[in-house]
């Protein structure tokens, strides 16, 4: 009795999650007049070990570069929210490297390409129309359990566009449903490869790029 009760609570969860999902709205394909979305260019995420000052051994890290231009006509806000969300419902926001210990690591790394790498922590909160102020960004992730088959990365703050809609289950004070803002958001998807016993050898693939509202 207590399985199936588990086995019809879970199912309720599973069910009610989906509803959500489906009745999400998509972005607009085409742009309003007073929307603007940065063009992105991102590269393959890669890992990293940096022993930070008082841990008592390197920890692993998870990184993109993304390259971020604005092509609208105007100078743009710029305030990004960036996380890492396995299948494992594990959710990781963006690694806050206050130092820039495991930033200046990866910069190095990169300087033949990327001789102008910025820290996503340290970004200005504007950036300038034109293709002469493009910027190049890390955006840093600690590691993920090694259970995940499968990762996304949700990159907000790349587009003003946004969208009011009502919450499934909480009311206002009247009794009416709450509003939950979404924006629109880049969502990359990822694929797990290798052992996860072995995690300096494991790979992400890429599986597929998509604007969702979120």
């Amino acid at each position: 009795m207590k399985q199936k009760r588990l086995f019809f609570g879970i199912t309720a969860i599973i069910l009610f999650a989906s509803s959500i999902v489906i009745s999400a709205p998509k972005p607009a394909v085409v742009s309003g007049a007073n929307q603007w979305t940065l063009n992105v260019v991102f590269t393959q995420p890669q890992q990293i070990t940096v022993k930070l000052p008082g841990q008592p051994k390197a920890q692993r890290f998870w990184y993109i570069i993304v390259t971020l231009t604005n092509n609208s006509n105007i100078d743009v806000p710029f305030y990004p929210g960036c996380e890492l969300m396995t299948d494992t419902f594990q959710i990781i926001p963006a690694y806050r490297d206050t130092r820039n210990i495991v930033f200046d690591k990866i910069k190095n790394r990169h300087k033949k390409k990327y001789p102008f790498l910025e820290s996503l922590e340290f970004a200005d909160n504007k950036i300038l129309q034109g293709q002469d102020n493009t910027k190049d960004l890390a955006i840093i992730w600690p590691d993920f359990e090694p259970k995940a088959k499968n990762i996304s990365l949700f990159l907000a703050g790349l587009s003003n566009e946004t969208v009011a809609v009502e919450h499934p289950t909480q009311k206002d004070p009247n009794g009416n449903p709450e509003k939950m803002y979404l924006r629109k958001t880049l969502q990359l998807q990822y694929s797990i490869g290798g052992d996860a016993n072995l995690r300096s050898n494991t790979t992400l693939v890429y599986k597929n790029k998509e604007w969702v509202m979120r």
